[in-house]
């Protein structure tokens, strides 16, 4: 007899895990509108708040290292929804920005965020405390 603590449906790893899985596959047909992966889109989120981020911080925003943030940000590059570039202040650096066509992404991404919520069937309250509890341990994680 499996140990109360040792059994997957009492294991928060696994929760995350099989939510982030679903989430993902949910999002899937809303994106497809955008032409883009999910990974791609949390690159579009960051983008559309900030005009000119580099690749360093936007890795560390998204909590990406450069070895999977980089040829994602090529195949952006290639579908004409970012463009990247030196800095001028510091050329080992190198900047994301919008194209044109990146900007008015964002534009056709405005209902999503309100599209997946839906699917969720969780009331205003209960996605605030879903997001400030998540919002909480993500930042304890990342302290460690």
């Amino acid at each position: 007899m499996a140990n109360e603590i040792l059994k997957l449906d009492n294991q928060i790893c696994f929760q995350l895990y099989a939510t982030t899985r679903e989430m993902t596959k949910r999002y899937r047909p809303l994106l497809e509108e955008l032409n883009v992966t999910y990974p791609q889109y949390l690159v579009l989120l960051v983008l559309w708040e900030t005009d000119r981020i580099s690749v360093k911080a936007l890795g560390k925003r998204l909590f990406l290292d450069s070895g999977t943030l980089t040829p994602m940000l090529k195949r952006m590059e290639e579908h004409g929804l970012i463009q990247r570039t030196r800095s001028k202040e510091d050329e080992r650096v190198v900047e994301v920005v919008l194209t044109e066509q990146g900007k008015q992404a964002e534009k056709q991404a405005e209902q999503i965020p309100l599209q997946f919520i839906e699917q969720t069937n969780l009331n205003e309250e209960e996605v605030i405390q879903l997001k400030q509890t998540l919002s909480k341990m993500l930042a304890q994680l990342d302290e460690t």
